[in-house]
Formats: C-alpha cells, sequence, structure tokens
C-alpha cells in the first residue's frame, strides 16, 4: 500500500468551510461473519475509535444536512453505539442485508423522505449523496473532498473514488470505454477473464445525483448470482442513459481498505498508528522506538514530549510540554502536566501535575489527581486519591478515597483502609504531615497539618495538629523462647553462642577450615 508521506491518521477538522451536501449514507448493516464475534464489526476498533465511528467522523467533514447509517446485522448494538457518540446520527433498519447495498441505499432514502425535513419536499431529495461503507475507517476528508470537487467541476451525475490494487481479488472492476470514461463496475463473481485483469478496483465510495440515485434503485435488479440489488448497476444504468460518470483515482490506497477480518483489522490498525506517530513525530514529539508505541487517535501531545519504548496512549489523553512517558506506560483518558516523569506504570482517568513522578510499577485508579513536583513510587496504588503538591507516596502504599495535603509524606506500607464492608470513607492527611511506615489508617479519619503517626500505628482517632500519634501493641521480649520452643535448630545454636559471647565454630559449614576439609 502506498500513501503520501505527509498524511495524516483520519480526516483533519476542516480549516475552511467544507462543501456541504444534500445526504451522507453510511452503509453499516453488514453481518461480518468473517470477524467471528459476538460484537458487531463496526463496534470493533482502530486507535481508539470504532470503525463506524471512523465512517461517521469522514462524513461530518463534509457537512452533510442529512446523516443517515443503515443497519442490520446485531442492529441493536451498532444503535446503542451511535446513540452515545453520534446522537445526531439517524439509523435506519435493512430487515434483510442478503437484499444487497442497492436495497440499504433504497432503505437510506426512504427513511431521509419519511422524514418530511428536505428542503425541496418529502420524497423530493435533490443534490449530492455520498454513500460509503461503516468498515473503511481510514478516508480522510481532503479525499471526499477532492471527489467533491471533481463531481461538480465535471457536472458528473456519479462520481467514483478508485483505486490500483496489485491483487484485486474481491474488488468490483472498473470498466471503462475507449475514451477513458467509466463505462460500469463489473463485482468479481460476474466477471470475464478480460476483466479479472483489470487492476483498478471500486472502493464502494460514491457521489450521486440525487435524482439520478433514486432512477437507478427503482430499475435496478436482483438477476445476479448472488441474488441480490447491487448498488453498482446504477452506474450501468446512468451511462446508458447517457449521463456522465467519472472516477476520482487516490494513490493513497489505504483509504480504499475495507475490514471484513481480523487480519485486516490489525494491518489496519497498524497503518494508522504509523501515521499517527508520524504526525506527532513531525509536530516536535520524540518517539524512541515506534515499532513498540501506540497512540489512539484522539490523543493529544505537545512538543519536546518524549515517549520510550512500551508506551501506550489511548482515549482522551492529553500530554503537555516536556514530559516524559515510559518505558512501558499505558495511560487512558490521563492528563499529564508539563515535566512530568510517569515510567512502569498505567493509570486511568487520572490527572498527574507538573513535575510529578510516577512509578516503576505503579498504577492510579479513576480520580486520581497528583500535585505539582508530588510522588507516587514503586508499588503504590491510588483510587479517587487528592494527593497535593509535593506530596510523596514513595513506595508499597494503597491510598485508596484519601486526600493527602501539600509536602505530607507516606511512608512504606502505609494502608488507607477506605472500605468498611458496606461503604467507602475518606481519610484525609493534613499539610507537611508525616505516617510513618506500616501505618493503617481506618476511614474515617483526618490526620491534621504537621503531626505524625508513628510507625506500625493502627490509626482510629483522629490526630491534631503536632500531635504524634502512637497506635501500637506494647513490645514484649520472652526470654528463653527459642531454646524451649526450638531447641536442636540452627537458630538455637546461634542464640546459644551469642548468650555466651563465643564465635562460630571453625568447622561450621561455609567457613575457610571447613572447605578445607572438604579439599582434603
Amino acid at each position: 500500500m502506498t500513501e503520501p508521506a505527509a498524511a495524516t491518521s483520519t480526516p483533519e477538522p476542516p480549516t475552511d468551510s467544507p462543501p456541504a451536501v444534500a445526504a451522507v449514507i453510511v452503509l453499516a448493516a453488514g453481518s461480518g461473519t468473517r470477524m467471528k464475534s459476538k460484537v458487531s464489526k463496526l463496534l470493533h476498533e482502530v486507535a481508539g475509535r470504532s470503525l463506524v465511528s471512523h465512517a461517521i467522523r469522514s462524513a461530518e467533514s463534509i457537512s452533510p444536512e442529512h446523516l443517515v447509517a443503515v443497519v442490520g446485522a446485531m442492529r441493536e448494538q451498532v444503535e446503542s453505539h451511535l446513540a452515545e457518540v453520534a446522537p445526531e446520527v439517524r439509523t435506519v433498519p435493512q430487515t434483510d442485508d442478503a437484499y444487497g447495498t442497492g436495497h440499504a441505499v433504497r432503505c437510506a432514502l426512504s427513511g431521509i423522505q419519511q422524514s418530511g425535513i428536505d428542503q425541496s419536499g418529502p420524497g423530493q431529495l435533490s443534490g449530492e449523496v455520498v454513500v460509503l461503507g461503516g468498515d473503511v475507517p481510514m478516508l480522510q476528508q481532503d479525499t471526499l473532498v477532492a471527489m467533491l470537487e471533481r463531481h461538480r467541476a465535471e457536472q458528473a451525475k456519479i462520481t467514483i473514488l478508485t483505486a490500483r490494487v496489485p491483487d484485486p481479488t474481491g474488488y468490483g472492476r472498473i470498466i471503462r470505454d475507449t475514451d477513458g470514461h467509466v463505462d460500469r463496475i463489473v463485482e468479481q463473481a460476474q466477471a470475464g477473464p478480460d476483466e479479472l485483469a483489470v487492476d483498478e478496483i471500486n472502493s464502494s465510495i460514491y457521489v450521486f445525483d440525487a435524482a439520478v440515485l433514486a432512477d437507478g434503485l427503482g430499475r435496478i435488479t436482483n438477476d445476479n448470482p448472488k441474488g441480490e440489488y447491487y448498488l453498482t448497476d446504477v452506474i450501468g444504468l446512468a451511462r446508458a442513459d447517457g449521463h456522465t460518470v467519472v472516477a476520482e483515482l487516490t494513490t493513497d490506497t489505504w483509504q480504499t481498505e475495507g475490514v471484513n477480518d481480523r487480519i485486516q483489522l490489525a494491518a489496519v490498525h497498524a497503518e494508522m498508528n504509523r501515521r499517527i506517530l508520524h504526525r506527532w513525530m513531525a509536530a516536535g514529539v520524540t518517539i524512541l522506538d515506534p515499532s513498540s508505541t501506540w497512540i489512539d487517535d484522539q490523543v493529544e501531545l505537545t512538543s519536546d514530549v518524549t515517549l520510550h519504548p512500551g508506551t501506550t496512549l489511548k482515549g482522551a489523553t492529553v500530554v503537555a510540554e516536556g514530559a516524559t512517558i515510559g518505558p512501558d506506560v499505558t495511560l487512558t483518558d490521563c492528563e499529564v502536566g508539563e515535566s512530568a516523569v510517569v515510567r512502569r506504570a498505567e493509570a486511568h482517568l487520572a490527572v498527574i501535575g507538573a513535575g510529578a513522578q510516577v512509578g516503576p510499577y505503579s498504577y492510579l485508579r479513576p480520580g486520581t489527581e497528583l500535585g505539582a513536583r508530588s510522588k507516587v513510587g514503586g508499588f503504590v496504588e491510588t483510587k479517587n486519591a487528592k494527593i497535593g503538591d509535593e506530596a510523596k507516596l514513595p513506595h508499597l502504599t494503597y491510598a485508596g478515597d484519601a486526600v493527602i495535603g501539600a509536602g505530607a509524606n507516606i511512608g512504606a506500607g502505609v494502608i488507607f483502609a477506605n472500605y468498611d464492608g458496606v461503604a467507602k470513607h475518606t481519610t484525609v492527611i493534613g499539610r507537611d504531615a508525616f505516617v510513618g511506615s506500616d501505618s493503617v489508617l481506618v476511614a474515617p479519619r483526618t490526620v491534621a497539618d504537621g503531626s505524625y503517626v508513628a510507625a506500625g500505628s493502627t490509626v482510629t482517632a483522629d490526630v491534631n495538629p503536632g500531635q504524634l500519634a502512637v497506635a501500637r501493641g506494647q513490645q514484649r521480649n520472652i526470654s528463653g523462647w527459642v531454646e524451649r520452643k526450638r531447641a536442636g535448630t540452627r537458630t538455637a545454636e546461634s542464640a546459644r553462642r551469642a548468650a555466651e559471647g563465643s564465635a562460630a565454630p571453625t568447622d561450621a559449614p561455609g567457613s575457610t577450615a571447613q572447605q578445607g576439609k572438604e579439599d582434603q
């Protein structure tokens, strides 16, 4: 596959007002049996967006008056997803996807006309109708605009996006007349030897004149081996009627790639990720190992961000200038401040302040907010925790439902016991407070500004400013216990010698004398 060096992953937001069209129809009714999934093919993701979401984004980039998605197999899943991510989209059911693409577009036009909201009146849709597949995630706005400009410049009734590919197997072939104009499209199953040798393929992305489209859909038949109504048959009818049909040939063949199985899904995902990385590196982001770095389409980065190997940035993650991420970091829907450092960590719905340090082996769960220059160190887990500027949780801590003041220090092995079996409760640690290692803070509790908790304490009462809380059992040393309870062990022997003040025998295991005996 080839593509322009500066190509972006998906359509960029328009800089000028894009050309408006009467309607865009997204074909999202296919069963996707080759995916072998209980999830609709249209909901499988590429770079953090569903396939159908990519298609809707492309459609919206040319400002259609009507945006319709034709749904069929697993329609409940697709409709629910579209209601969440694109509620402006009107869905129209195709009750039997075996009727083919022509029938699907007929259903869409009927849905638009029945709505009674088009400017020229019910049943009289006019203007340009763009048709595209719901499984072509890499289609870009610039390509759609070029199709529309060509369509208008040549006063065409149909414009087809085409591409030349090394292996056209499975695609409809573009058959041109002796003057080089599009004559018809022949499907693989109906093509003869000469037609099968043609390498220019139909992308199934079209611009139609609405009247010509409606007329053609009313005349096509299902007299073919599959018994389907082919949308491509409208092209032959239009040519027979003397209408102009043109082809917009793209050199970026990835934009025509549909996804029908997991192999194609992986290939398209890899190519889109490559383009996303290319775009960010061109914008001033350092990516040390592109082969192990994955960035979703919605992620926002700033210049002088550095991404180490094994970094995955997902969802709406935003990383500010000078931050260093990785190695081995996964961030989902996170905000990372300037000059922060995150290494060998995972975070979801977390805010990491400017200059903060996270990791290694930290887990920031939703609701975590780290202040400027704060630290969450090795094997620390946080959840719904607000950690103030310059506060530190260096290692081996669980902080759930916590508010930790600026400059506070939380020692190793501290547990914020936030759950009583029924409800969650909050613990508040004041400014510059110190919580000693291996303490348990039983929520709800307040450890006030400038107070201390002694190591090993189980805190069940509030600690006031300037106080030291000591909450642990008194230590007892029981003399002779090892001699009585562990007689005959190496520990008992060492205890006896230590009590007697004698050194270890020269023939003790591992000693120089013993080694000499073994050598003899």
